[in-house]
């Protein structure tokens, strides 16, 4: 044998086990370490109000404790509206916080509905903060956790009509597909969610492919099958959820005639405001509003646009029906 002939097939041994490691992490661990991200891995990014309660904010609270409608044990706070010039609240916000965060990620959220004049539940949802569960589910088990919210504002607190919920990204998603199943929630401020579940998982496969090719250009444009499929079928798998029915587009359709406010930042490269149209496009409600807000941040629109966002929700509040 050729000195050659032993070089090219020590060659081939080699790009043979660089193809397996290669597909190997990015067909098998990649798909996994994702899911575990999104389901399992109980972390929470850092928050400027981590620590801070609705007292930080010059608001009486009282802790509460409630039961998801499927078992799982949740804590939150009640914050009342301001009674101290004998007015009566206008209604309840429950406030329902995004993907990897808590309860506190809303409370410049709630202290501008408070100065609304309405009642507030901030709730931190399963698998995050203080409550209880062991799987997360990026909004479709977590509707169990928003429908008890609502349920026990209304049943233990007796709170003031109507009921709002306000959820930013997987909260947003989480009550929109809350308020589909419940007539007990009259609006819904929807701030950057997503189309649906296969939907967002595409678009963050491609985008994530769209950074690592601006750092590393020479990177494979590796095709969405199987790494795609083996995410959602995991995540599925884990949540015991049917990617089909987790279809915002759908939840919307359901909540008609009920008025939703649509928020998204025009820059978002998570949730492009091309989401919040096309929700916008189904919602049939005379009520119903959009405001799309400058910046680039993902669910960081309340954060760097605050006046234009506390506009929005004070005249989408505003023309909401009477309740009795």
């Amino acid at each position: 044998m050729s000195k050659a002939i032993r070089i090219w097939r020590i060659a081939r041994w080699i790009l043979g086990i660089f193809a397996v490691l290669f597909f190997g992490f990015f067909y098998g661990f990649v798909p996994w370490f994702l899911t575990n991200i999104a389901t399992t891995n109980r972390f929470h990014f850092h928050d400027p109000n981590d620590g801070k309660t609705p007292q930080s904010f010059g608001m009486a609270y009282r802790d509460i404790a409630f039961t998801s409608t499927d078992g799982i044990p949740l804590k939150g706070w009640y914050v009342p509206a301001d009674a101290s010039g004998g007015a009566r609240a206008r209604g309840t916000i429950v406030y329902v916080h995004g993907q990897n965060r808590t309860r506190v990620e809303m409370l410049p959220d709630a202290t501008f509905g408070h100065q609304l004049g309405y009642d507030g539940l901030l709730f931190d949802l399963r698998h995050a903060g203080a409550s209880g569960g062991k799987v997360g589910t990026i909004g479709y088990q977590e509707r169990h956790d928003v429908i008890a919210a609502v349920r026990y504002a209304l049943e233990q607190e007796h709170a003031p009509r109507p009921i709002v919920v306000w959820g930013v990204s997987m909260g947003a998603a989480a009550a929109l597909l809350a308020a589909a199943e419940s007539p007990d929630i009259q609006a819904v401020i929807s701030d950057s969610t997503f189309l649906s579940f296969t939907d967002t998982v595409h678009h963050h496969y491609y985008l994530f492919l769209r950074i690592v090719r601006r750092r590393w250009w020479w990177f494979p444009r590796l095709p969405a099958f199987p790494i795609v499929n083996e995410v959602i079928h995991w995540t599925t798998w884990r949540g015991h959820f049917d990617p089909a029915d987790f279809d915002m587009q759908k939840a919307v359709e359901r909540i008609n005639p009920r008025p939703i406010l649509f928020v998204a930042v025009e820059g978002d490269p998570r949730m492009p405001p091309e989401i919040a149209w096309r929700l916008y496009s189904l919602s049939t409600s005379p009520q119903k509003a959009i405001a799309v807000l400058p910046g680039d941040r993902h669910g960081e629109g309340f954060k760097n646009a605050t006046a234009q966002y506390e506009q929005a929700v004070r005249d989408f509040l505003a023309r909401l029906p009477a309740q009795p």
